[in-house]
């Protein structure tokens, strides 16, 4: 995807968060995450648009920028907030694509077109969550079945499965042993995921659909299921090679 495509996604999935976080309102649980309120998730998402927006202006040598604490009142999080979208929006279409930032994944060129797909998923993913608060569960049916675009669900999983998911295991340790498939039909894009204990999954093109345990359906079903959210992909094989694969 193009940069500027996925500043569009940035503020259309912002947009479409903040409706189902208004809707919702700020008491109601996250049925995808348990421990969180709307109020938290708003705060969440807040804090890392205006972390990433530090981000952009820091030295990639720097230490880790450090991100403002948000209000506590739900109409002033809420406004702080469009704040935050706005001025990271305004920081990433001021920069050019290659423009050095400070970044955390270390398999990342430490630059600006990194942190415009980051924000880009991180929003689209917490704007699911929103959804499910909104409709008040956890069921994959209680959400539209392809809010995402296949090309964008597709781009979030290769993200999430290249760049994420190996720093998560910088500090874990994979137990188990086997292959996890990811196809996602409509985009017609697939990976495939080798888990070796003691040691960091290895993840690459598949070339064939030979796995121990496979994830399949549309790239907006797929995406959901890497993210360990309510979908309607189908999980076979060995299922706890797919719950070990821990996302971020």
């Amino acid at each position: 995807m193009e940069y500027g495509e996925y500043l569009d996604q940035i503020e259309h999935q912002a947009s479409a968060l903040r409706a189902a976080a208004v809707a919702a309102g700020p008491d109601v649980p996250v049925p995808p995450c348990p421990e969180w309120t709307v109020h938290r998730l708003v705060r969440h998402i807040a804090k890392v648009h205006n972390w990433v927006g530090k981000a952009l202006v820091t030295d990639p040598s720097a230490p880790e920028p450090h991100p403002d604490r948000p209000p506590e009142s739900w109409p002033d999080l809420l406004s702080w907030w469009d704040d935050q979208v706005g001025a990271l929006l305004g920081a990433l279409r001021a920069r050019d694509p290659a423009e050095p930032a400070w970044v955390f994944a270390v398999a990342a060129e430490p630059a600006a077109a990194f942190w415009a797909r980051r924000q880009a998923h991180e929003t689209a993913v917490h704007r699911l969550d929103a959804e499910h608060a909104a409709a008040r569960s956890d069921r994959a049916d209680s959400v539209p079945a392809l809010v995402f675009d296949p090309r964008f669900a597709a781009d979030g999983i290769d993200e999430l499965l290249v760049l994420m998911t190996p720093r998560r295991y910088r500090r874990e340790t994979v137990t188990v042993e086997g292959t996890v498939l990811f196809h996602a039909a409509d985009a017609g894009r697939a990976w495939l995921v080798t888990l070796r204990p003691g040691q960091p999954p290895l993840i690459g093109p598949a070339t064939e659909v030979d796995s121990d345990a496979s994830v399949v359906g549309t790239a907006d079903a797929v995406y959901r299921a890497a993210w360990h959210r309510p979908s309607h992909a189908v999980v076979s094989g060995d299922r706890t090679l797919v719950d070990a694969l821990r996302t971020p």
